[in-house]
């Protein structure tokens, strides 16, 4: 199917970030699905909370965000000469691109908001310049998507089912979403006739914000356990694995929400296909491979607790890494706008990422 014949619109319901030219909106996605609501930013000490306590997550929407809280922190600032706004904002800077560590979009989308600043000349506006420079961010993450969406599903046969993890779709991005677009796209091509959804434990992104995105947009999909991954791949009805990306490296290691890793395991176990869809923002070829990515780790009562009340008993402790490493030996794409490069390593990814 041609890109025309895709209607997108019927697909892409949702949006997470909004400004409006004074104020960032970011929709609440702790209290989804049951309370739609849009946190207020008015400093980007307030975006950069909202990246940390995950009022907005997902890689591309965290990038977008903390552009648009560049924004807010310029709007503070007396002075019209370009070049000491830089100096001035790089505190507020440096607190928002410490909010997530993991995501490469957050530096990523900060040093673009830097550079539109030092491009300019002496007499510029440059609150204007980070203002249409976030936009653009918004503006191309968008239109990113939509292409990655159209590469991805290409590599499904058609009447296929898919499994997805966490929340990858429009919530986590400027729209449409990452591996949320191919699965958009796979239905709108009739290439995908099964979605499953995992539940993504401790924050359970998958059965409060995916199956919920999905049904915004009409899409018929059934959640399951983290833990039923593995049989439900035995039964036949998934032929791949459809998954986002924080950060991928050189060699074609990817980082990904907790959980990702075991299910490229149990994949390549089942002869399963295994995609990871993200924008090349989120490629990062300075960092050589998964070993050294920096993992975060958030507080262990998210673990003990459930909905602000203790589960587990005094006493007892626990681990809560927020992401895992998939080597790249275990991927069979890598999807993002700028092409798809099959069983990735460094070599592949050099040739279109470049060193």
């Amino acid at each position: 199917m041609n890109d025309s014949a895709i209607d997108y619109d019927r697909y892409d319901h949702v949006r997470p970030i909004r400004w409006n030219g004074e104020t960032l909106e970011l929709l609440d996605q702790r209290v989804l699905p049951f309370t739609v609501v849009h946190e207020i930013c008015r400093s980007s000490d307030e975006v950069a909370e909202a990246i940390r306590a995950l009022t907005v997550r997902g890689a591309p929407a965290i990038g977008i965000a903390a552009a648009w809280g560049v924004v807010l922190a310029g709007r503070g600032l007396e002075t019209a000469d370009a070049a000491e706004a830089s100096r001035l904002l790089e505190p507020a800077i440096q607190r928002l691109n410490a909010a997530r560590p993991t995501a490469v979009n957050l530096a990523w989308a900060l040093a673009r908001m830097g550079d539109a600043l030092a491009a300019l000349d002496p007499g510029d506006d440059w609150r204007a310049a980070l203002e249409n420079e976030a936009l653009a961010i918004e503006t191309e993450d968008l239109a990113a998507n939509r292409a990655m969406g159209r590469a991805g599903a290409a590599l499904i046969a058609p009447g296929s089912g898919v499994l997805t993890h966490c929340n990858t779709g429009s919530l986590a991005t400027a729209g449409f979403g990452t591996a949320l677009g191919v699965i958009r796209a796979g239905v709108a091509d009739g290439r995908i006739a099964r979605v499953f959804a995992t539940e993504t434990r401790p924050w359970n992104q998958g059965a409060r914000l995916t199956v919920w995105e999905l049904a915004q947009d009409g899409i018929d999909a059934t959640l399951i356990a983290d833990a039923a991954a593995s049989h439900l791949m035995k039964t036949g009805q998934v032929q791949w694995v459809v998954v986002g990306a924080d950060r991928i490296c050189a060699n074609g290691d990817t980082a990904n929400k907790i959980g990702t890793y075991q299910l490229a395991i149990a994949a390549r176990h089942h002869g399963l296909k295994f995609m990871v869809v993200a924008p090349s923002s989120t490629v990062d070829m300075g960092t050589a491979s998964g070993e050294l990515i920096e993992i975060e780790e958030r507080d262990p009562a998210e673990l003990l607790s459930f909905r602000g009340k203790r589960v587990v008993a005094d006493g007892v402790s626990a681990w809560n890494p927020v992401f895992d490493v998939t080597p790249h030996a275990l991927i069979d794409a890598v999807v993002t706008e700028k092409g798809v490069v099959e069983r990735p390593d460094a070599a592949r990814m050099r040739a279109l990422f470049g060193a």
